[in-house]
């Protein structure tokens, strides 16, 4: 006896504040701030059953800024790498959020 399996798309728990991020981004240009937001969202978003529309923003993110997504993680891993990612708030802290 086989057993059915439903694929139902899912609801992410970060998904509305991950989507004001995305309507931002649709709207600014590429700097290694927004670029290391949109690698953080692509890792995030990659494989998630669900958010399908906002896995498509990203990709037209992408698309406007001429980069493939291994081409943002490779520009990314330096950002990293150079301490250029996310800006410190008001209290020194990184304002980088990967929950």
């Amino acid at each position: 006896m086989a057993i059915e399996i439903e694929n139902k798309d899912q609801q992410h728990p970060r998904a509305k504040k991950d989507g004001e991020v995305v309507e931002r981004l649709l709207q600014e240009s590429a700097n290694d701030n927004n670029l290391a937001e949109v690698a953080r969202l692509r890792i995030r978003y990659g494989g998630f059953p669900g958010a399908r529309s906002m896995q498509r923003n990203l990709d037209i993110v992408l698309e406007r800024w001429n980069l493939t997504e291994e081409g943002l993680f490779e520009l990314t891993r330096q950002i990293h790498a150079e301490g250029r990612a996310y800006k410190r708030n008001s209290n020194g802290e990184e304002q980088e959020d990967w929950t």
